[in-house]
């Protein structure tokens, strides 16, 4: 192959309106210190909005503040002032809960637990019945290539290991919007590639992710549109062709072309008055062989200790359903909220008198005929006190501590 670089100027892409699943606007969040002054504006007055459908980056370098908004579009930190909704609804909504994925930057998961038992756990979170929760957790390990350890406790998996787990726990729900936070840090090229090919068939099936990375190559290979943050602040937006055109150069592909005829046309674009014309023989990316390499010996059998090829989409995930744009009240929680805010009246308890001991007929007759020969009622026994023990007396032999004393005055004298 042979690319030609030339001085055009290509038109631009033009972009598609579509419903604004997660809207920010003026958004601030200020870090104060132990006095209440402000520390840290890790997010400063930003505006961003993301599409139903689309995958959405939000690039950055460390400390550009992807992280503070994304945690504020989750609702775990609260805005110092400006607006942030996810399906329309306010950001800190519980009910909007249900229907998002989210995978940490790093994955805080129980180490003794094999991947099974985490799966299980988080769709017990979810409240899914038995069966449909052991069906998608099969699909969800096989999908992320992990059903072959799912045996082995999370604390022996290793880093890209974890990150599959995580991705599956993020996808236990069916959510229809994933926020995914640097999910391929710590992955090989191996699972880099499979984790974009599952983020964009995802996106086929008409769920929108959320992807921050700072790894500029793996944004730009999956997203739709992407957000340049620095400083707190959004400093460019647009679609990924927006971002990369060069107004000032056109590339054509050909194949390759001897050295005779690169001349031939280097000359007759100079002649059209092209003054700038470079002329490269076109490489190999660095992945591209690596992942032929592997495939290759994955071909031929070579076993490895690590995760497998990740699978097919899990089906579950696939499934073809109308989805609205605001979400039905979550009845389930509903009914769990109002269980534990429901003030129940309770009744006072009712104490029973107790019963007087029943009386022997032998004395009860006795004391009849002894009242009505003396007209007094007979005297009923007092109740019995138990006698407290008297402490011992002090032995007369006890010397005191002043004869003490003087004795040891006597010996230090």
């Amino acid at each position: 192959m042979t690319q030609l670089a030339t001085e055009t100027s290509p038109s631009s892409a033009t972009s598609t309106s579509h419903e604004h699943l997660i809207q920010c606007a003026r958004l601030t969040k200020v870090f104060k210190d132990f006095w209440l002054r402000d520390r840290v504006t890790a997010v400063n007055n930003i505006d961003l909005d993301v599409r139903r459908g689309e995958v959405f980056g939000l690039l950055g370098p460390n400390g550009s503040g992807k992280s503070t908004t994304i945690k504020m579009i989750l609702g775990l930190l609260h805005p110092t002032s400006g607006i942030v909704s996810v399906f329309g609804k306010p950001a800190r909504d519980v009910s909007v809960k249900k229907n998002i994925g989210y995978l940490p930057e790093e994955s805080y998961l129980y180490r003794f637990l094999n991947a099974r038992e985490t799966l299980e756990y988080y769709g017990k979170l979810f409240h899914q019945d038995r069966r449909k929760r052991q069906q998608r957790i099969d699909m969800l390990l096989e999908m992320v290539g992990l059903d072959k350890v799912q045996r082995r406790p999370i604390g022996e998996y290793s880093k890209g290991m974890q990150r599959r787990i995580g991705l599956a726990q993020a996808l236990i729900n069916d959510p229809q919007l994933l926020i995914l936070d640097e999910p391929t840090t710590g992955l090989d090229p191996i699972g880099t590639r499979q984790i974009k090919d599952l983020i964009l068939r995802l996106r086929d099936t008409g769920k929108t992710v959320l992807l921050c990375s700072h790894l500029l190559s793996d944004v730009e290979d999956v997203t739709d549109r992407a957000a340049i943050m620095f400083g707190g602040k959004v400093r460019r937006s647009g679609t990924i062709e927006e971002l990369l055109a060069s107004e000032d150069q056109t590339t054509v592909t050909m194949p390759t072309l001897s050295s005779v005829d690169t001349e031939k046309l280097v000359a007759a674009l100079e002649a059209m008055g092209v003054t700038e014309v470079q002329v490269k023989q076109s490489r190999q990316k660095l992945e591209s062989l690596f992942l032929d390499i592997v495939h290759q010996a994955q071909a031929e059998g070579v076993k490895t200790a690590g995760a497998g090829n990740a699978g097919q989409v899990a089906a579950f995930l696939t499934e073809a359903e109308e989805r609205s744009a605001h979400m039905p009240e979550d009845t389930d929680a509903a009914k769990v909220l109002d269980q534990l805010t429901s003030v129940t009246p309770v009744e006072p308890v009712s104490t029973p008198d107790p019963e007087p001991a029943p009386v022997a007929p032998e004395k009860a007759a006795a004391d009849d005929v002894l009242s009505g020969l003396t007209g007094e009622k007979p005297q009923e026994p007092e109740p019995k006190t138990e006698a407290k023990p008297t402490p011992p007396p002090a032995s007369p032999n006890k010397p005191s501590a002043k004869a003490d004393q003087s004795v040891l005055d006597d010996l230090l004298g």
